[in-house]
């Protein structure tokens, strides 16, 4: 999923839990949403790796299917 600069329309580079406009040059927070419920999830990290827990019922959500949002 490509994350889009609200302000000026380009794609943003996402840098974990934040994204940066090259173009504006906008810092943005991105969070991340749970693609069955929407809630937010929680993040887990450890040893290097980073897992997303949605505390709502769908328990450990694979990285590749986290939506992340711009807040």
């Amino acid at each position: 999923m490509q994350l889009i600069c609200p302000h000026c329309q380009t794609p943003l580079e996402g840098f974990g839990d934040h994204a940066h406009c090259i173009t504006c040059g906008k810092d943005f927070f991105l969070q991340a949403r749970c693609p069955d419920c929407q809630q937010p999830l929680q993040v887990l990290k450890a040893c290097g790796a980073i897992d997303y827990f949605c505390q709502h019922g769908h328990g450990l959500i694979s990285k590749k299917r986290v939506e992340f949002v711009i807040i």
